[in-house]
């Protein structure tokens, strides 16, 4: 989701060693159990800039820390992306046509980063209510089978993406 006050990224509890410690960091707020945790850009991010490859990758079965790449394969992102939140306005895209990450708009070192989940994910293993607030809050993240053509047309979305959107409303 959003965040309205990039100063709340410096309460930052990390577990483990970083995979981009001068790009981006992992943010715990609450207490562990609560699990909310978010991914904070450590720099400024030019609009349409690369944050991060996407590498390292692992084949996995659908599940809620995996990204789809194709219309039917999965990868387990295996670095501190996996932090990054769901946002109807996101400030990146997860581009898994060129396996990379680049900013939506200019971004500010605290700026949280996160991405439009139906954007690559078409059934979702774990569907959650979404309160990013935006104008354009899709309100339950499920995939982008469940949502309108013209509701999807509103964001960036992958070529499977598209091409499963054409299969089901053909």
């Amino acid at each position: 989701m959003p965040n309205t006050v990039p100063e709340a990224c410096s309460d930052i509890i990390v577990n483990g060693k970083p995979t981009h410690p001068n790009d981006f960091k992992v943010v715990r707020q609450g207490p562990p159990e609560s699990f909310s945790s978010k991914l904070c850009a450590e720099r400024a991010f030019p609009k349409g800039s690369t944050i991060a490859p996407l590498e390292g990758l692992t084949p996995g079965a659908k599940r809620y820390s995996t990204v789809q790449i194709s219309e039917t394969k999965h990868i387990e992102l295996n670095s501190d992306l996996v932090f990054m939140n769901h946002s109807c306005n996101p400030s990146t895209l997860m581009d898994v046509d060129r396996m990379i990450i680049t900013a939506t708009r200019d971004l500010a070192a605290g700026d949280e980063l996160t991405f439009f989940y139906p954007s690559t994910e078409w059934d979702m293993a774990q569907p959650f209510s979404c309160w990013c607030g935006s104008s354009k809050c899709i309100e339950t993240v499920q995939g982008a089978h469940y949502l309108p053509t013209d509701t999807l047309k509103q964001f960036e979305l992958s070529n499977h993406i598209l091409s499963l959107l054409q299969k089901r409303d053909a």
